[in-house]
């Protein structure tokens, strides 16, 4: 039987306490529990313990949380340095004692010590993180294409735009890919970095004893000059009807592209394929422009949609004056956070040439929560939308439709990766 004292330690782990650590992540993941030789090597080779903590009830980890650095890009394009969180775990024995709370506190202490602008994370459930001042700042869509209804050619086999389509290996993924994403996630807003694993695990030169991983197909899209403007990662089933058929699906397990005519390209090669009748996306943009490839885009259906990166701004001013405005305005707002990391009255001076922002003594025109500013930050959520909800309080009339005009972005942001 488990005690109920609230002084449970929590604290960073030692080395030799990995296994235990990964033991009790696992078992809140209601994953197999036994650590292997293998994914203790694994896990040991890349978690960092001083950022790696646990909470022991006599001896025994009863619960997870790890912090990692990661770069987070803002409207505009300016990447921030970001406090990125994941493996959060608490056994059921021991919750509601605090022990989330308390990890989270010293995680998000020493983020704002070290200078992170945010933290982020990808929420496993949706009513844990806003009481920590995270908010739901991007959201990702899937689709199923009913390959025949769509309307594509199915003679196609060259972009019309003197680009081309090659398939490659994955170590030709591991060469070309790391630059081309560095160049997306400059111009998509919500986009994180990706490091050497990230590949590894993509194109199979690290396997996770966890989880199973399938060979892909890579295509990559070149422009007219050899540029390299796509990437797309699949894998196919093999499936035929009694009649001798044939009805394989295509999965998409990532398509990334620079340009809207490689994204075309890409989405149309995978069309193509014989055999294959229905291709499903990966987690995609909300405004993604994937259907309106298609001739008839009802071709394409929605099969699932979430919030997705999820965000918790430590520093009000740095993270203002990163991202880039459309509009031109001035707006004082109060922000409140009961973590006292974040909150105070600040006076936001923006226009397309750049933005200052500093702590101010003058009226708000707009109350809010940590929490809603950081869904308001990447441009996604609209102003007076939250002001109908109650979420963010108008001290001015106008002020919301004004705070929306600068803060809303003509494309909306999009994280391609989950972590």
């Amino acid at each position: 039987m488990t005690t109920r004292a609230p002084d449970l330690p929590v604290r960073p782990v030692t080395a030799p306490e990995i296994p235990d650590w990964i033991r009790a992540l696992n078992t809140g993941f209601l994953r197999t529990p036994t650590v292997s030789e293998a994914e203790r090597a694994d896990r040991t080779s890349y978690i960092d313990p001083a950022r790696t903590l646990a909470a022991f009830d006599n001896g025994r980890c009863v619960a997870t949380f790890r912090s990692f650095p990661q770069e987070l890009t803002a409207v505009g394009g300016t990447p921030v340095p970001a406090d990125a969180i994941t493996n959060v775990s608490v056994t059921a024995t021991h919750r509601r004692r605090g022990l989330l709370t308390r990890m989270m506190t010293q995680d998000l202490a020493a983020a704002k010590e070290r200078g992170d602008v945010v933290a982020t994370l990808i929420a496993a459930e949706y009513r844990i993180y806003g009481r920590y001042g995270f908010g739901p700042a991007t959201t990702a869509t899937r689709w199923d294409i009913d390959v025949q209804r769509a309307g594509l050619d199915p003679r196609w086999s060259a972009p019309e735009d003197g680009g081309r389509i090659d398939l490659v290996d994955a170590e030709d993924v591991r060469k070309l890919g790391p630059e081309l994403h560095e160049r997306l996630r400059r111009l998509q807003p919500g986009a994180v970095n990706r490091d050497d694993r990230w590949w590894g695990i993509d194109t199979g030169a690290v396997t996770l004893t966890r989880s199973s991983w399938t060979e892909r197909f890579y295509a990559v899209h070149r422009s007219a000059d050899g540029e390299v403007q796509g990437l797309a990662a699949y894998v196919c089933d093999d499936t035929w009807t009694d009649a001798k058929q044939p009805g394989d699906t295509a999965t998409v397990t990532s398509l990334i592209a620079t340009t809207p005519a490689a994204e075309r390209a890409l989405w149309q090669h995978v069309c193509s394929l014989d055999w294959v009748t229905k291709v499903k996306s990966d987690w995609r943009g909300p405004d993604d422009l994937l259907p309106h490839f298609l001739p008839d885009p009802r071709a394409a259906t929605i099969t699932s949609q979430a919030d997705w990166l999820w965000v918790r701004i430590l520093d009000v001013v740095r993270a203002m004056e990163a991202r880039s405005y459309e509009g031109e305005g001035t707006l004082v707002f109060e922000v409140t956070d009961g973590a006292g990391l974040a909150g105070g009255r600040y006076r936001l001076d923006a226009s397309a040439q750049g933005a200052s922002c500093a702590p101010t003594t003058e009226s708000a025109e707009l109350t809010l929560d940590v929490r809603e500013l950081a869904s308001l930050w990447l441009g996604d959520t609209s102003v007076p939308r939250l002001v109908a909800l109650g979420r963010v309080r108008e001290e001015r009339a106008g002020a919301a439709r004004v705070a929306d005009a600068l803060l809303r972005t003509s494309r909306r942001p999009w994280c391609p990766d989950i972590f």
